[in-house]
């Protein structure tokens, strides 16, 4: 749970940085999902940052899942959100609510009974059909913000968050789905291209919601998207269980923790940060 945990902090801490980056960034044309966003965002020392903080995030995401049920990682990567709250509090004077803190308090509490309650990461392998679905679903989630770009306002921030959701999922799950590292195994295994392409998609997503639309409802749908759905496919598939007789503890820290992610669901842009620097933020 450390590992989770250590995870959150460096994404949390990354999305700040990646915001001011983001909003710093000159926009693209048109309205849906901008390919050389990301290319333009590279130019940003703060994203470059954050990016290091992502990769570190992410080293530590495989450790955690790798011993963790997939319901455990998932609750607390969505936590990431209460560390932004805190870090734009203490450090970018952002003014937190008496709920926002109480939210902070509901997600630190949901953590702790997920981890008086999960149990060791399921045993089951996962098929060969379970690893083929992920690659689809990776497919997908480019197909989804290819669309997204007709909807309307709040519709197209929903679906990139959710497209977003849905590729930090696909990495959540195909970490689990690869066994073995060695070369030969590595490339005949299509979980590594799903968590390859799931991965590319969920950052590019993830980049044109911050700029483009209502971040609150981007960042609810990826929480909402990154959580349910892994946690449900390490349970049925992948054979995720909690301590004996604690089942009902586990689902409560489960929903408490989400549910406290989700009302802090403004900072997954931290919009404070451009304005409190706004000579150097071109930096």
């Amino acid at each position: 749970m450390i590992c989770a945990l250590g995870s959150a902090l460096c994404f949390g801490t990354a999305s700040v940085l990646q915001a001011m980056a983001a909003r710093a960034t000159a926009p693209g044309t048109g309205s849906g999902v901008d390919p050389t966003l990301l290319v333009r965002a590279l130019r940003q020392w703060r994203y470059l940052a954050g990016l290091g903080l992502d990769g570190l995030g992410f080293v530590l995401q495989v450790v955690a899942l790798r011993s963790l049920p997939i319901y455990a990682v998932g609750a607390a990567l969505a936590a990431s959100l209460a560390v932004t709250a805190v870090v734009a509090a203490r450090l970018l004077h952002v003014r937190l609510s008496g709920a926002e803190w109480g939210a902070v308090g509901a997600v630190c509490a949901g953590l702790a009974m997920l981890g008086l309650a999960s149990g060791a990461e399921g045993d089951r392998e996962g098929s060969d059909a379970l690893r083929f679905a992920m690659l689809g679903v990776a497919v997908g989630v480019l197909g989804l913000g290819a669309l997204a770009g007709r909807l309307p306002g709040r519709g197209r921030a929903l679906a990139l968050g959710l497209g977003a959701g849905f590729g930090f999922g696909v990495v959540e799950v195909s970490v689990r789905l690869i066994d073995e590292l060695s070369p030969g195994s590595l490339v005949t295994n299509p979980a590594l291209y799903a968590l390859l392409v799931g991965g590319g998609a969920a950052f590019l997503l993830l980049t044109s919601a911050l700029q483009r639309g209502s971040v609150t409802v981007a960042t609810a749908g990826m929480v909402v998207g990154e959580t349910v759905g892994p946690a449900l496919v390490g349970v049925v598939w992948l054979g995720d269980r909690t301590r004996p007789g604690l089942d009902w503890l586990a689902v409560t820290g489960f929903v408490v923790a989400v549910t406290g992610a989700l009302a802090l669901a403004r900072f997954g842009e931290a919009p404070a940060v451009a304005e409190a620097d706004p000579v150097r933020v071109r930096d």
